[in-house]
């Protein structure tokens, strides 16, 4: 337990210290651009229709992957109203600004357990929606931004090769998955057993999370025109760096909520691209974030303190 507590207290530091790094030079570059990102707000005042309109789109996209997650659980003969699975992935997308991504997939597990769910179809929805969701996240870039991708890398054949990997690691996750549920058994402490998923759920998760990207980009191509006064390129390319960007911040572990990481990739995306100046792009990340901040953190803090749990931990389950 000591060992374990001081890993705990190491991990705890290396956030905390990759936190400040990343807000000292993320503000730093913040100030130096700060006279023309306010020539840039002088110019486009921020369009507030714009701004709700992409609001309405991403919580589309959230309303998307919560029935999507929703019949995945159905897949292993378990039910969960739309309500109660909309609290349940709202509140546990706020693991998501905690270090280490599986607070996110385990609160997810927990608080479908406690609604009544198996501990194998809690944990295995989980990480089907979470693999699935990263894997079309590629698949969605690959497609969306082909031609970008294309005049940056001549040779098609690598980028072929890497969709061809993605879509073999969306059909093999049947065979997977058991593997993957039983290390989060592992550390959760309890011993989960799940069968192998049928394949016409894995193409579920995975329709349903191609939509939610789709949606989720358009509504930051939308963001965009709205923030800097012009839509930062194409539709297709603006999906594919809000994609990439994304993800980027998600598979950063360290950092809570991709704090730093997402909004790096996106500036230096947008710059490099032709789709923004250095300034145009500062702003808009800035923005983009405070957007995302609130639409991620408002829903599912709102349910946490409207409806908390009546149920308490059992001493022997995972904390």
């Amino acid at each position: 337990m000591p060992e374990a507590t001081a890993r705990g207290g190491l991990r705890h530091l290396l956030a905390i210290g990759f936190g400040v790094t990343v807000l000292w030079f993320g503000g730093r570059a913040i100030v130096e651009q700060w006279a023309a990102v306010r020539e840039v707000r002088a110019a486009h005042p921020t369009r507030w229709g714009g701004v709700l309109l992409a609001s309405l789109l991403t919580l589309g996209s959230y309303a998307v992957l919560i029935e999507t997650w929703r019949r995945t659980v159905r897949a292993w003969g378990e039910a969960l109203a739309y309500p109660t699975a909309a609290r349940i992935w709202l509140v546990s997308n706020l693991g998501r600004y905690v270090p280490g991504k599986i607070w996110q997939i385990g609160a997810m597990s927990v608080l479908a357990e406690r609604a009544g769910v198996s501990a194998a179809a809690a944990v295995g929805s989980a990480l089907l929606v979470s693999l699935v969701h990263v894997v079309v996240g590629f698949v969605v870039v690959a497609v969306t931004g082909w031609r970008l991708l294309v005049d940056q890398l001549p040779d098609g054949a690598p980028l072929l090769l890497v969709l061809s990997v993605l879509v073999l690691a969306l059909a093999s996750l049947p065979w997977s998955l058991p593997w993957a549920a039983a290390l989060a058994g592992r550390i959760r402490g309890r011993a989960v057993a799940i069968r192998r998923l049928p394949p016409a759920a894995i193409w579920i998760a995975a329709a349903g999370s191609a939509a939610g990207w789709l949606l989720f980009g358009a509504a930051f191509h939308i963001l965009g025109a709205a923030v800097i006064g012009r839509p930062t390129g194409d539709a297709g390319t603006t999906i594919a760096v809000f994609t990439l960007s994304y993800l980027a911040g998600f598979l950063a572990l360290i950092a809570p909520g991709g704090i730093g990481v997402r909004e790096g990739v996106l500036a230096g995306l947008l710059v490099s691209t032709g789709a923004s100046t250095v300034a145009e792009a500062t702003w808009l990340v800035v923005a983009s974030r405070l957007w995302l901040t609130v639409l991620e953190i408002v829903p599912g803090g709102v349910l946490l303190l409207a409806r908390p749990s009546t149920r308490p931990f059992s001493p022997s389950g995972p904390s």
